[in-house]
């Protein structure tokens, strides 16, 4: 299986199991038509805390050297390749598996790493999406949530004036408050900030889908990406 041979590269997990910075594109969770081999797994860290996702060809690579265990969706006991091919083999009339040669497997929906107790990264890349993200898709002056269409980037000190684009300076403003705040800053329009804006945590902004691929992914995701806190 090629999958078990190439090497980590961009969005993938390196020989320690530390994850590699994703790059930017679609996601394979945001598009159900791409094959087995890149739908997404579930990176657990070694205390099995979700921290990353990564297509199923570079889970498997994970897996067959050691750096990973599969976890079983219905139970969640941890298995190798052929702990679960065994498994796979006994699922296949009605799961679609991976073939190989020598394997048959199951999709890989969760991973846990058997060395890496680290979370990766925890630089939050300055972004309309995390910025977003931060604010909840909500407008930090009336908090109205009319949906990401009708939300502006407000700078809190107008760029004309010098306003920088910075985490500390940009909040989330919906067009009707956006218009009343015009070129302005918040005191000068007597409106006030529901918050002080800051750098969030990473937690509030990990690459997570919005939707789980799969149910077994809830368990994990429920608090690590909809309940962590934006700032310790």
């Amino acid at each position: 299986m090629d999958a078990a041979r190439r090497s980590p590269e961009p969005g993938s997990i390196d020989t320690e199991g530390k994850p590699a910075p994703l790059p930017s594109g679609e996601s394979p969770a945001e598009n159900p038509a791409l094959p087995l081999l890149e739908a997404p797994t579930l990176v657990l860290n070694r205390s099995w805390i979700p921290i990353h996702t990564l297509p199923a060809r570079l889970a498997i690579g994970l897996v067959a050297r050691g750096s990973a265990r599969i976890i079983d969706p219905r139970n969640y006991e941890a298995h190798d390749l052929d702990s679960w091919d065994a498994i796979s083999r006994a699922r296949e009339s009605w799961v679609e598996c991976i073939r190989s040669e020598r394997l048959s497997l199951a999709p890989l929906e969760v991973i846990v790493l058997t060395g890496y107790s680290g979370v990766g990264d925890q630089t939050v890349t300055f972004s309309r999406l995390n910025l977003y993200r931060r604010d909840r898709y909500t407008c930090q002056y009336c908090g109205a949530r009319p949906g990401s269409k009708d939300l502006t980037v407000d700078h809190i000190l107008p760029r004309s004036r010098g306003g920088a684009l910075s985490w500390e300076n940009c909040v989330l403003a919906c067009v009707s408050c956006n218009k009343r705040k015009g070129s302005r800053t918040p005191a000068e329009a007597r409106m006030t900030l529901l918050c002080e804006p800051s750098t969030p945590h990473w937690r509030t902004v990990r690459r997570f889908p919005a939707r789980p691929t799969y149910k077994s992914w809830e368990k994990f995701l429920s608090k690590a990406y909809w309940e962590a806190e934006l700032s310790e």
